[in-house]
């Protein structure tokens, strides 16, 4: 049984990677049942018992998409293993190869627009994952010494300044001008935050 539920587990996983790739290229309306079952090569049919629906489908990868920065801003801001590192996120998010991943990453730059054409629990957890983004850098900015109140609106100021920047330089078509643009932001930010 234990195997069974592994297997369920794994293919589960393999949809959610190719929907939230999907999503990221083709934003909700080029999201087809049909063709993602196709890419993760598994039946359209098969979809039905991991999903109820392609609204459930959304919602779950969003959390999919979601996951990929989670790791991200952990790794630079928890400061669990080490001292946070804000400069280190900043460079990170901002990055030239980040900018590149389109499978990977924030979802963010990628769906920002999309959001309002999402499903209601979809779109939930994706203002979940700002508040969350959010939430973390302001926890490093609390404990540096800025007041709450200073804090929660630099987080908020910074977070839509990573974000606005890396959706720009896609939008930029991801050529010389974009990555000059990225280097730009990332010394401004870094330079404001005095990191």
């Amino acid at each position: 049984m234990a195997d069974k539920s592994a297997h369920k587990a794994k293919v589960r996983a393999r949809i959610l990677d190719e929907a939230a790739r999907a999503l990221r290229s083709s934003g909700t309306e080029g999201l087809s049942v049909s063709n993602l079952m196709q890419r993760a090569g598994l039946t359209h049919g098969g979809f039905y018992a991991h999903f109820e629906n392609r609204d459930d489908l959304v919602v779950h990868a969003v959390d999919r998409m979601f996951e990929d920065s989670t790791k991200l801003w952990a790794k630079h801001l928890s400061g669990d293993t080490k001292a946070p590192d804000p400069a280190g996120l900043v460079d990170a998010y901002l990055s030239e190869s980040a900018m590149r991943r389109h499978d990977r990453g924030c979802p963010l730059p990628w769906l920002s627009g999309e959001v309002l054409r999402m499903p209601p629990a979809a779109r939930t957890r994706f203002q979940s994952g700002i508040a969350a983004m959010r939430a973390a850098f302001a926890r490093v900015l609390k404990a540096s010494g800025h007041s709450p109140e200073a804090a929660e609106a630099v987080a908020a100021s910074v977070v839509a300044e990573m974000v606005g920047a890396m959706a720009l330089a896609r939008a930029m078509g991801e050529g010389d001008d974009a990555v000059a643009m990225l280097a730009v932001s990332r010394e401004a930010i870094k330079r404001r935050l005095a990191l």
